[in-house]
């Protein structure tokens, strides 16, 4: 399964910042189209938060490890999660989006008000689902999951 996904390298040009009470990285490039999102959303009403940006090919290591260590099968595993070395999260251009009021890394997402917005306007800030129905690497819809092309 992981064979069809892209591999990515760890970005190291990060920079920190501060999501409610979460310490985040994020590309620079990406953080700056993510506030700008942010703030054309909210002009509509619409709240957002990041849930999750950089993560360290060790940290999807420990994530990988730790469904393994619950007994869940690698086949189930990969549906949901990439292999390290394979995740856009790697890239520091990768965000799971949450709104309040819809559980976080659920699809229940996508019949929020926020990933409506997305899906007509987030491409003019450069990102894109990454992840939509039966997509081609095989992963889990995720339409929380979105990713800075630029």
């Amino acid at each position: 399964m992981h064979c069809r996904l892209p591999k990515f390298v760890e970005e190291k040009d990060l920079v920190d910042f501060n999501e409610g009470e979460k310490m985040l990285r994020l590309y620079p490039s990406a953080l700056t189209a993510w506030e700008r999102m942010r703030t054309k959303a909210l002009q509509s009403a619409i709240q957002m938060y990041i849930i999750s940006a950089f993560r360290s090919i060790s940290r999807q290591e420990e994530i990988i490890t730790a469904k393994r260590a619950k007994g869940i099968p690698d086949e189930e595993i990969f549906k949901v999660s990439a292999p390290p070395g394979y995740s856009e999260h790697h890239t520091g251009r990768a965000i799971d989006i949450g709104t309040p009021g819809s559980p976080p890394l659920e699809e229940a997402f996508e019949n929020t008000d926020a990933f409506q917005w997305l899906l007509a306007n987030a491409s003019k800030f450069g990102l894109r689902l990454s992840y939509p129905r039966d997509n081609d690497y095989g992963i889990a819809y995720e339409p929380w999951h979105w990713f800075f092309v630029g």
